[in-house]
């Protein structure tokens, strides 16, 4: 089995971590407390644009647990579209109306969705909404179709074996409630293609003590003095998302067994899903007021309404925020500089306040430091010399093209 531990050393360019930036040095200079863990993939072409990956990493192998938050619809979107193909169904794919039947008690069944231009849910349109505006229940219907054991047996198959995905998100269930997953369906007009019932997972997860923060506020919104338990929450090491991210950019570079079962449509749509902007959607429509072009683009960007990004660049990425936790990962390209490069940040930005009433930090704190931290790498690559430029053409998004 291929695993993607790195060594608890740190090898993070030096110059970078003593930064004057103010926003990078005042999370650096109690990195400890903010389990800070980086991991940065310099990507240099051969002639045949073959890409050489050198690693540099921060805190990564301490042993520090930082919640995934949304981190984990990236490896759900991917293996729902990877369990598509390997049904190999007859007129089954991504768009295909797919339709969830009720779980009494744990989630409710879904016959339509408003948001799609045909008013009908999808594979397709829930990975859209992903990525445009990290949506919860269009993770939960995937995890729901995956279902909890196969979802997990299969990433631990692909070598991600500290990966957990145990829960829905955004849900007050209890641990035995995400171990039920709902029956689902798929029909063209009225031909059935594919029916899976309800099951349940037979999973037993490892033992795990994690915990964080010195008070939070538990999913009844009631202040707790100790400790929050994330021992039966979800669990995605930043060194395995960042792997994760490498494999869907540069699946050539993965040994055959590693690989995910996608199709060269399946990483196109993931990589103009990752990039696009809820104004350049219309298939589902945002309200541009609240969905800005950076709301989810917290490296370089630092997920800020007033901004404004350059046509010339592209950040493909998936960040996850909660219970005072941040993470961002991402590829980032400059098309107009030959730029290209792969950065993942997790941080606590609450290391004072109760885990739970986290809003002010995430401005403050987390978002300058992913946004300064983008910065500093993204200045670097712009200065480094290559003997061979990237040919960048694979992930060119135009503006307003719409994914199907």
């Amino acid at each position: 089995m291929q695993t993607h531990h790195y060594p608890a050393t740190d090898n993070f360019p030096e110059a970078l971590l003593k930064s004057r930036k103010t926003a990078v040095a005042k999370v650096f200079r109690d990195a400890a407390a903010h389990r800070l863990q980086l991991v940065y993939t310099r990507i240099d072409r051969d002639a045949q644009q073959r890409p050489q990956f050198t690693d540099f990493r921060f805190g990564i192998g301490r042993g520090w647990y930082c919640y995934p938050a949304s981190t984990v619809k990236l490896p759900t979107a991917i293996l729902a579209l990877e369990k598509l193909n390997d049904l190999q169904i007859p007129g089954l794919d991504r768009q295909t109306a797919m339709f969830t039947r009720p779980l009494p008690g744990v989630n409710p069944g879904v016959l339509h969705d408003y948001s799609a231009a045909g008013k009908l849910p999808s594979i397709s349109h829930y990975i859209k909404k992903i990525f445009l505006v990290s949506d919860n229940d269009a993770y939960n219907r995937l995890y729901e179709f995956l279902g909890q054991e196969p979802l997990n047996r299969r990433l631990w198959e692909l070598g991600y074996t500290g990966t957990e995905i145990r829960h829905r998100v955004g849900l007050p269930l209890h641990m035995a409630a995400n171990m039920h997953t709902n029956g689902v369906y798929f029909r063209a007009g009225r031909q059935l293609l594919y029916e899976q019932p309800d099951r349940r997972s037979n999973l037993v997860f490892a033992p795990r003590q994690d915990f964080a923060g010195q008070q939070h506020i538990d999913h009844r919104g009631r202040f707790q003095d100790g400790p929050m338990d994330f021992s039966h929450r979800n669990r995605l090491p930043l060194n395995e998302l960042h792997q994760m991210m490498r494999q869907v950019f540069f699946p050539k570079a993965v040994t055959n067994p590693f690989r995910f079962r996608l199709t060269e449509n399946d990483y196109n749509f993931l990589y103009r899903c990752m990039s696009q902007y809820p104004e350049e959607s219309t298939d589902p429509v945002y309200d541009t007021g609240q969905y800005h072009p950076a709301y989810v683009k917290f490296l370089l960007f630092g997920g800020q309404k007033a901004t404004h990004i350059p046509d010339h660049i592209r950040i493909f990425n998936k960040p996850g925020w909660a219970y005072g936790f941040l993470t961002d990962t991402a590829y980032i390209v400059d098309y107009a500089n030959h730029v290209e490069f792969l950065l993942s940040a997790s941080l606590l930005v609450n290391t004072h306040g109760p885990l739970g009433e986290d809003q002010e930090a995430f401005e403050t704190i987390g978002k300058p430091f992913l946004k300064a931290l983008g910065e500093l790498i993204y200045e670097e690559e712009l200065q480094r010399k290559k003997m061979y430029q990237p040919n960048l053409d694979r992930f060119r998004v135009h503006q307003g093209t719409q994914i199907l």
